[in-house]
Protein backbone atom coordinates (compact mmCIF):
# COMPACT_ATOMS: atom_id res chain seq x y z
CA UNK A 1 0.00 0.00 0.00
CA UNK A 2 1.27 3.17 -1.14
CA UNK A 3 0.24 6.40 0.92
CA UNK A 4 0.88 9.57 -0.40
CA UNK A 5 1.33 12.63 1.38
CA UNK A 6 -0.09 15.96 -0.22
CA UNK A 7 1.50 19.24 0.85
CA UNK A 8 -0.07 22.07 0.37
CA UNK A 9 1.73 25.06 -1.34
CA UNK A 10 -0.51 27.41 0.13
CA UNK A 11 0.09 29.89 2.66
CA UNK A 12 -1.70 32.67 4.27
CA UNK A 13 0.03 35.69 4.34
CA UNK A 14 -1.80 38.65 6.54
CA UNK A 15 -1.88 41.88 5.10
CA UNK A 16 -4.56 43.57 7.69
CA UNK A 17 -6.31 43.34 10.79
CA UNK A 18 -9.60 45.52 11.23
CA UNK A 19 -11.49 45.20 15.14
CA UNK A 20 -14.97 43.88 13.90
CA UNK A 21 -16.76 43.59 17.45
CA UNK A 22 -15.82 42.91 21.11
CA UNK A 23 -16.52 42.49 24.42
CA UNK A 24 -13.97 43.68 26.69
CA UNK A 25 -15.33 42.14 30.03
CA UNK A 26 -15.17 38.50 28.57
CA UNK A 27 -12.35 38.87 26.42
CA UNK A 28 -14.13 37.63 23.51
CA UNK A 29 -12.66 39.35 20.40
CA UNK A 30 -13.77 39.35 16.55
CA UNK A 31 -11.15 40.39 13.47
CA UNK A 32 -11.94 40.48 9.96
CA UNK A 33 -7.97 39.20 8.24
CA UNK A 34 -7.25 40.23 5.13
CA UNK A 35 -4.51 38.62 3.65
CA UNK A 36 -2.45 39.80 0.80
CA UNK A 37 -3.97 37.39 -2.02
CA UNK A 38 -7.21 39.30 -1.49
CA UNK A 39 -8.78 36.35 1.03
CA UNK A 40 -10.82 37.75 3.82
CA UNK A 41 -11.54 35.89 7.21
CA UNK A 42 -13.39 36.56 10.39
CA UNK A 43 -11.50 35.34 13.21
CA UNK A 44 -12.47 35.03 16.59
CA UNK A 45 -10.15 35.24 19.90
CA UNK A 46 -10.44 34.87 23.78
CA UNK A 47 -8.00 36.91 25.22
CA UNK A 48 -8.12 34.90 28.90
CA UNK A 49 -5.48 33.44 30.26
CA UNK A 50 -3.46 34.64 26.59
CA UNK A 51 -4.68 35.19 23.26
CA UNK A 52 -6.43 31.96 21.65
CA UNK A 53 -8.23 31.53 18.49
CA UNK A 54 -11.50 30.06 19.12
CA UNK A 55 -12.75 30.00 15.07
CA UNK A 56 -12.07 31.13 11.94
CA UNK A 57 -14.20 31.47 8.49
CA UNK A 58 -13.71 32.76 5.58
CA UNK A 59 -15.85 35.69 4.48
CA UNK A 60 -17.43 34.77 0.45
CA UNK A 61 -16.28 37.62 -1.37
CA UNK A 62 -13.64 35.84 -3.01
CA UNK A 63 -13.22 31.84 -3.89
CA UNK A 64 -11.34 30.13 -1.76
CA UNK A 65 -8.02 30.05 -2.58
CA UNK A 66 -7.27 25.87 -1.28
CA UNK A 67 -10.30 24.53 -2.84
CA UNK A 68 -11.93 27.20 -5.37
CA UNK A 69 -15.08 26.71 -4.11
CA UNK A 70 -16.65 29.80 -3.69
CA UNK A 71 -19.64 28.87 -1.05
CA UNK A 72 -18.74 27.57 2.32
CA UNK A 73 -15.93 25.51 3.27
CA UNK A 74 -13.52 25.15 6.28
CA UNK A 75 -10.34 25.12 4.50
CA UNK A 76 -8.90 27.81 6.49
CA UNK A 77 -9.66 25.78 9.89
CA UNK A 78 -6.32 24.11 8.25
CA UNK A 79 -4.38 26.96 8.83
CA UNK A 80 -5.08 28.19 11.95
CA UNK A 81 -1.63 27.53 13.59
CA UNK A 82 -0.34 29.79 10.81
CA UNK A 83 -2.67 32.66 11.96
CA UNK A 84 -1.80 32.53 15.45
CA UNK A 85 1.68 32.60 14.95
CA UNK A 86 1.54 35.21 12.81
CA UNK A 87 -1.10 37.36 14.99
CA UNK A 88 0.84 37.23 18.00
CA UNK A 89 4.46 37.63 16.15
CA UNK A 90 3.66 40.82 14.09
CA UNK A 91 1.78 41.83 16.54
CA UNK A 92 -1.69 42.83 14.65
CA UNK A 93 -3.56 42.36 18.52
CA UNK A 94 -1.79 45.61 19.28
CA UNK A 95 -1.86 47.38 15.66
CA UNK A 96 -6.23 46.25 15.58
CA UNK A 97 -7.07 47.38 19.39
CA UNK A 98 -5.49 50.79 18.85
CA UNK A 99 -7.55 51.77 16.19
Amino acid sequence: MIIRVMTMSYRPSIDNVTKAASNDKDGLYEFIVKLVDGTECRVFYHRFPEWRLTNISRLQKTPCPVCRKDFICKCMDSFTGEFERQMSDEQWFDKALAE
